[in-house]
């Protein structure tokens, strides 16, 4: 990161590694997983069903392999005054900066898997106002059992406000070795 006139910049040199300049989705390609074919479908939970997606009004504008766009028209209704205006609460950002990373690795699982976020982390760089955010998540590396995965979110005029990491865990319901076990018993007390 290069910082200039106070802000901070991805040198050219990085970016052109990491983002090709004329699309910002990853070099990395991957293969489709069976659930990729699922999220074809919709791109919002049908309005009756309940969960985040609806409760704050998330969509999806962007799919394809290990990668999603996500993006929200955000409120005071989100946030806390700070001086003459909104800034919006940074666990939200964090959740569509999760929602979006989690997406680009659901496209690559299969039926018979899920996943569970291992580790999170976001980054913020200025304050999200309110109004329209995109997050923009991606996979970064894929084996067979850990996903890494990588976020950006921006607003509406293209400005970098924060981004995220995770490593997610997959969780192949078919094998038993995968599935919870149940913990000791609870010790009689006297």
């Amino acid at each position: 990161m290069i910082r200039i006139a106070g802000e901070l910049k991805v040198s050219a040199v990085l970016h052109s590694v990491l983002m090709p300049s004329s699309d910002r989705r990853p070099l990395k390609q991957f293969l489709p997983g069976e659930r990729y074919e699922e999220m074809q479908q919709w791109s919002a939970p049908p309005p009756d069903m309940p969960g985040v997606w609806n409760f704050l009004g998330w969509r999806r504008t962007e799919l394809e392999p290990g990668w999603t766009v996500m993006e929200w028209d955000t409120t005071e209704d989100h946030g806390f005054p700070a001086g003459d205006g909104w800034i919006i609460h940074g666990g939200m950002v964090t959740a569509i900066l999760d929602t979006a990373m989690g997406g680009a690795t659901w496209t690559l699982l299969n039926s018979n898997e899920v996943f569970l976020t291992a580790d999170l982390r976001t980054e913020f760089y200025r304050p999200t106002a309110p109004g329209l955010i995109r997050a923009e998540g991606w996979v970064v590396n894929k084996t067979r059992r850990v996903t890494f995965a990588a976020a950006e979110l921006f607003d509406a005029d293209g400005k970098l406000l924060a981004s995220g990491r995770a490593t997610n865990l997959s969780i192949d319901l078919a094998d038993p070795r995968d599935l919870p076990k149940q913990g000791p018993a609870t010790p009689e007390r006297g």
